[in-house]
């Protein structure tokens, strides 16, 4: 026996996408379901987990630091960063709503739910040759992701007071009822119940995030001009594995588009405690480490620098020979550079520690590297650099690293150094000088120096990866989110927001982000869906 629920609007997913939409919808009055297939210390999904760095465009804080930021100067960058087709409709409208709203339907909105930001902008993807974000427009959330999920809940919560949320956990969908050309709800089952439940709503809204948590999916997506790495980790969450996506396309006509683009990292390593198998953590590279391939040459003839142009990074770790890389560093340029995204592993902007972040973004953040050494077998630390290539070679039960090679290496860089600033003739040398001329940048970036500067070491090696994260692609929405057909004919009743979306279009972002619109868009595309909803 099955059973049934009934409500005004059904939300498969309890992200952020999910959750904004669902508070919008109470606000105005709806009985809502809210459906999500993890535990409900998870509620949140990724967002509880995320660093919180948002791309905000003409705000505030940008307006304080003198950025003469405005949507038109942000559309050009999101235009030729992501390489957008300009007959790509969908996306382009959302690249353009983006832009043009971030401010009052994100800044101003999270603001008036009492989320803060730090009062700094940072500057990243700035782009190979200057093709990405022309400005700063990195925006921290105070707390983290963690701190305005967390609001976002308790404002749901108290929303939903009075029996009008139904909030499920632990409950997967397993199809839709769509019948005489309309959505009626849905049908799931809990994990541990075998009974059909069904849940019957004139609106469904689909959150339920994007594809790059199953691997199989990731490949079989992966575009055929590019080069597929033979193994990789997992960034997302195994539960974002496209089963819904391919249910909406296969029985409802609708389009899943840009599946092949992909958000993905080049750095990641494995999480020492795992959440689920293949679970990977995302380092954020030092721009002051040399970049190298599984001998221990430097990746070249344009070194890989962190900050510029990500896409690009994936695909040259991805073209290597062997599966993984490595950061070769010292103790200097890991305490000051060194950083892991996502909230668990920055606990002072987590848990708002002021003095704290103040002291380790001043003298250096030891406590990390410590962590790291103690806890992770691909952080390796060692005084020379004959040690540093045999513990290399015992991580990876070969003899790849030659230690004469390994010193070559080390040697060829440190000789920038020997004249002097006007006889430095390296490209990364450039990029992290670059990099300093921004104070933010500057705070978080070594001046150049030798490798084996005395007194910089102990030498540190990571052993790195390409990790899964985001789905650049997704089911296709017009700007009220809602699922368009094979005709970009709406499904009635039928909405999809967040990265189960693409973040708007099936692929707002193009082939690649700006970075830090993900997050912004999930909030964008949940709020747009709410006031359609709202409205019928």
């Amino acid at each position: 026996m099955s059973q049934t629920l009934q409500s005004d609007l059904v939300v498969v997913g309890g992200g952020l996408a999910g959750i904004v939409t669902a508070l919008e919808a109470l606000r105005a009055g709806k009985r809502v379901t809210l459906v999500d297939r993890d535990s409900p210390e998870r509620l949140g999904g990724l967002a509880l987990w995320a660093f919180g760095g948002m791309a905000l465009v003409d705000t505030p804080l940008q307006a304080r630091m003198n950025i003469p930021d405005s949507p038109e100067i942000a559309l050009r960058d999101w235009l030729r960063f992501g390489e957008l087709a300009p007959d790509d409709a969908y996306p382009l409208q959302w690249a353009r709503y983006y832009v043009e709203y971030s401010r009052r339907e994100v800044y101003d909105w999270l603001s008036a739910e009492g989320v803060k930001f730090l009062p700094a902008v940072n500057w990243v993807e700035r782009g190979l040759n200057g093709d990405g974000n022309s400005l700063p427009r990195y925006h921290v959330i105070w707390g983290t992701a963690r701190e305005m999920t967390r609001r976002l809940i308790a404002a749901l919560q108290l929303a939903g007071s009075g029996g009008r949320l139904h909030l499920l956990h632990r409950v997967r969908v397993t199809g839709l009822d769509y019948q005489a050309g309309k959505i009626s709800g849905v049908i799931g089952q809990h994990e541990d119940d075998p009974r059909e439940i069904r849940l019957q709503a004139p609106v469904v809204v689909l959150a339920m995030g994007g594809i790059n948590g199953s691997h199989a999916e990731t490949r079989a997506n992966w575009p055929t001009d590019r080069p597929l790495p033979q193994a990789m980790l997992n960034g997302a969450h195994p539960y974002a594995d496209g089963k819904l996506h391919h249910l909406v396309a296969d029985t409802l006509g609708g389009r899943i588009t840009h599946a092949g683009e992909m958000w993905n990292y080049a750095a990641g390593f494995p999480h020492p405690y795992p959440h689920f198998a293949g679970h990977g953590l995302s380092a954020i590279p030092c721009k002051s480490a040399l970049w190298l391939d599984h001998s221990g040459r430097r990746i070249g003839p344009q070194p890989l620098v962190t900050g510029f142009d990500t896409h690009w990074l994936c695909q040259r770790v991805a073209e290597q020979e062997k599966p993984w890389t490595w950061q070769l560093l010292n103790w200097r340029i890991a305490a000051k550079e060194f950083a892991i995204s996502g909230a668990e592993h920055n606990q002072r902007i987590r848990d708002k520690q002021l003095p704290g972040f103040l002291w380790e973004t001043l003298t250096g953040n030891h406590r990390l590297v410590r962590q790291m050494q103690r806890e992770s077998r691909h952080f390796l630390v060692d005084d020379s650099l004959a040690g540093l290539a045999a513990k290399m070679n015992a991580l990876t039960c070969s003899l790849d690293i030659d230690p004469a090679v390994l010193q070559a290496t080390a040697d060829a860089f440190d000789a920038n150094f020997r004249g002097g600033r006007r006889l430095q003739n390296d490209e990364q040398i450039r990029r992290i000088l670059h990099a300093r001329q921004w104070g933010p940048d500057r705070l978080r970036t070594c001046k150049p120096a030798p490798l084996q500067m005395p007194g910089a070491g102990p030498l540190i090696a990571i052993q790195t990866q390409l990790i899964s994260r985001k789905s650049l692609g997704g089911l296709r929405t017009d700007l009220q989110s809602r699922v368009l057909d094979q005709s970009d004919r709406p499904l009635e009743g039928l909405y999809c927001v967040g990265e189960a979306a693409g973040f708007g279009g099936g692929g707002a972002n193009g082939k690649r982000s700006l970075e830090g619109t993900f997050l912004p868009a999930c909030i964008l595309t949940a709020r747009a869906a709410a006031r359609s909803i709202n409205a019928g």
